[in-house]
């Protein structure tokens, strides 16, 4: 019974999500495609061309036609798994993507899951004694964290471990002369891989940090916290068996609700430290008004966020039932 009502339950989640994907669709492409600027230019390049060129060139890519109807097409490829050509990288949208995408994964999980672990631990300490050193050292570094701009942490994260120190990478994924084979590889990958995840975990860091405390907070003035600790549990069990356990709706909530945000804000920490994933094509892609590169990495990152709520709320109703 229970069973059937968690199916009937993201059945419902995921009726929703498709309307919702669908608008985003047309919305990506009305407002890109309404931008200023004509990406014939940039396909063109500085040298004068023909007018009947131009023209060509704007009709071979479908530019030529009214807004509502390059929606339409674009939409009918997009149900069909063609997110369309890039124009600056001359190739189809969906494998330039899908080059770049294990890079931006592998950097989005990285500082998700260290600002998740990292976050969580600290919040718990924290709330452990109010106002104590900890507390009071926890909540001003949360404050700074989540003050700082990602992209002035990723310059000083350069500045000093990269050029005054030496002891790290601060650029790129791998080194320049390749990868190399095995565990010299796989370390090489790691010292790439610190500085960027470092700058772009910190905020969510700071954010998971504060609302662990305040949930634990709420938790532990409870009756069955006090019930536990008369009953001669150990403060360990105490914490992490009765109170997170119960303040784990609004951590899981958090950081589900930043996955999607992790992964579209990894474009400045991308472009900051030369990383190769969708971020950075993103950013490129922005220069060269590249529309269907743009469209389908925007397209990715919503499915993304969509796909986050929908765990979000499937793990909020297996902790609470009551939840509809």
């Amino acid at each position: 019974m229970r069973a059937a009502a968690l199916g009937w339950f993201v059945l419902r989640r995921l009726l929703h999500a498709v309307p919702l994907l669908f608008c985003v669709v047309v919305l990506n492409y009305a407002l890109i495609a309404s931008t200023p600027g004509d990406p014939v230019t940039v396909l063109v390049g500085d040298f004068p061309a023909p007018a009947e060129y131009k023209t060509q060139v704007r009709h071979d890519y479908g530019l030529d036609q009214p807004i509502p109807v390059q929606v339409a097409r674009y939409v009918t490829r997009v149900l069909h798994g063609d997110l369309g050509y890039s124009f600056a990288n001359r190739q189809p949208v969906l494998s330039l993507i899908a080059g770049r995408l294990a890079a931006t994964l592998e950097l989005t999980a990285t500082a998700l899951g260290f600002s998740s672990l990292l976050g969580i631990a600290l919040g718990v300490l924290s709330a452990r004694r109010p106002d104590g050193v900890l507390d009071r050292a926890v909540r001003g570094l949360a404050t700074a964290g989540y003050a700082l701009p990602e992209f002035w942490v990723g310059q000083m994260l350069i500045l000093v471990f990269a050029i005054w120190l030496g002891w790290l990478p601060s650029q790129g994924a791998h080194a320049i002369r390749g990868v190399a084979p095995g565990w010299a590889g796989i370390a090489d990958g790691v010292r790439h891989l610190i500085l960027p995840a470092l700058a772009l975990s910190l905020r969510y860091l700071a954010l998971i940090a504060r609302i662990t405390r305040g949930a634990m907070l709420e938790v532990l003035g409870a009756d069955f916290i006090l019930a536990a600790r008369a009953r001669g549990a150990s403060e360990r069990a105490v914490l992490i068996g009765h109170a997170l356990r119960n303040a784990a709706a609004p951590v899981i909530t958090v950081i589900g609700f930043n996955l999607g945000f992790i992964l579209a804000g990894s474009a400045l920490i991308e472009t900051v430290f030369g990383w190769p994933g969708i971020g950075r094509l993103l950013f490129d892609s922005i220069g060269s008004r590249d529309y269907p590169t743009m469209m389908g990495i925007l397209l990715v990152v919503s499915a993304t966020v969509v796909a986050a709520n929908l765990a979000t709320d499937i793990l909020h109703r297996m902790l609470d039932p009551r939840v509809g």
